[in-house]
Formats: C-alpha cells, structure tokens, sequence
C-alpha cells in the first residue's frame, strides 16, 4: 500500500457506488463498511482510561499508542490486499477527523458523497416499503407506523442517518469544508467523467479511464447486519432517476425536511 484514502459520507448518497466505480481501478482496493474506524477508536478509549497506561510517561505513552493505532491500519489491509492505493468506507472517520491526522501525522484525504436530504430519506423510506414481511423492529421503528414519525426515528442523532447528517454539520462548523472533498450524488450520476476527474485531482493520484455503463459490485456486505435490508448494491449503470420524494414522502414532509436541515441545502446549492 502507497496510500489510504478515506470516505466517509452520507448514507443513501451514492458511497457504495462510488466505491465500486473506483474499484474499476486495478490500483484500487474500495472496501465496503469497515471496521478500522471502529478498531481505533475503541483503542482510543483505552489509550485514554486504562490505569496501565496513565501509570507511565505520558509523552511515551501517546507515541507508544500513535504508533500502534498506524500499524493496526496497516496490519488491517496486508492480508486483503497488495495494490497501491486503499480507499477505506466508514461514517466514523469524519467525526474523528482530528484523530486521523494525528495517527497519520498528515490530513487525510477523505471524500463525502452528498445527496439532496429529501432523496436520502426517501431512499429509506422505499426501502421500508419494499420488505413489508420484515417487523418494524429490524428498521429500528418500533411504533413508527407513519411516513412522518419514521422521519423522525431516522433524523435522530442516535441513527445511522441523523448521525451522519449532525457529523457533517459539525465538519462545516469546525472548518472542514476545504480538508475534505464533497461529492454531489447528483453530479456523480449526471456527470459521471468530470465528477471522477475531481476525485483523482483531489486525491493527487493518475486517473483512470471508468466504464459507467457497466459498474461491476466489487464491494459485498450482509445488510441485516447493519439492521437494514439491501442498501449496499448498487445499479450498475450509473444515471440518475427522477426524484419522487413528493410521492413517496409527501409535500408536507419534504417541506419539514428542507426547513428543519436548510443550512444543508444553502450550503450545498440544493434548491427548494
């Protein structure tokens, strides 16, 4: 491995897609949702709270610890693969931004699709529909038996969605709009060349000439693993289909969507 690359965005916006299309790239290994994410950050809290480690030198100790969090990354990927350039998945890197740069002594490159919110939630709101013989309880819903009320259950910060949504709030607010490269859905899908071009521009790196009309899934994951059901594959021809947040969601509820997260659609250039 030369390099690790990170991406860490919103669900429903087009990640796993971007993953495989960079997977086109025989120097590129794109996993699915990993673990290293996870892996570090539990070491953080150990670093942190365990009396073995606060009884020693302090200085000594957070090298000893900076060391170990660079070679559990790399440990991680030496027996998945030997090519170049590894573009690791996972909505916990944005929120450890910081940690990143001090494990890797250097800012990370790290990319963040985005989708037009009303998408987002309409994403997961079809994908619902789709598995009426699944209960409630495998969505997360419980007695969410309204359009509205499951918008509630996946805006809360306590979801993979409205997680994701307050992380990247919190990124602009704390200045990270120039370290991480922002991706449009809707670019990707419309303008799949030039939108590629400015992945590889920003990642410094060669780039590569992608068939879009036939992406292949090199990235595969149980979803009822993550308590949902078949959000990780993708369509191989990258185009984008007409929005029918409206039909799907309603006028009401895509009018609360767009007032309750309007800095996200100002910031992002999403019109109402």
């Amino acid at each position: 491995m030369e390099q690790l690359f990170f991406q860490s965005s919103l669900p429903r916006s087009g990640s796993t897609l971007l993953q495989n299309i960079l997977a086109q790239n025989p120097d590129f290994y794109a996993t699915p949702t990993s673990p290293v994410a996870d892996y570090i950050t539990v070491m953080r809290e150990v670093y942190t709270n365990n009396p073995n480690v606060n009884a020693q030198d302090e200085e000594q100790m957070k090298a000893a610890f900076k060391n170990t969090c660079k070679r559990a990354m790399d440990g991680y990927f030496e027996p998945l693969t030997d090519k170049k350039y590894i573009i690791d998945k996972s909505r916990v890197w944005m929120p450890n931004f910081d940690f990143l740069t001090f494990v890797m002594d250097k800012e990370p490159k790290m990319i963040c699709t985005v989708r037009d919110l009303r998408d987002v939630f309409t994403s997961n709101e079809k994908n619902f529909r789709k598995n009426p013989h699944k209960s409630r309880a495998a969505f997360g819903m419980g007695d969410a038996n309204t359009v509205p009320k499951r918008i509630d259950v996946w805006a809360a910060p306590n979801n993979f969605t409205g997680g994701a949504i307050d992380a990247l709030n919190d990124a602009l607010r704390i200045g990270l709009a120039d370290k991480i490269l922002f991706v449009k859905y809707e670019n990707l899908c419309l303008y799949p060349e030039k939108t590629m071009k400015r992945v590889y521009d920003y990642l410094g790196i060669l780039e590569h000439t992608h068939d879009f009309d036939n992406v292949p899934q090199a990235t595969h994951e149980d979803d009822k693993m993550h308590g949902i059901f078949g959000i990780h594959t993708i369509r191989n021809t990258v185009e984008l289909l007409p929005s029918d947040a409206k039909q799907v969601l309603g006028q009401d509820v895509c009018d609360w969507i767009y007032n309750n997260y309007k800095w996200f659609f100002d910031y992002f250039g999403y019109n109402y």
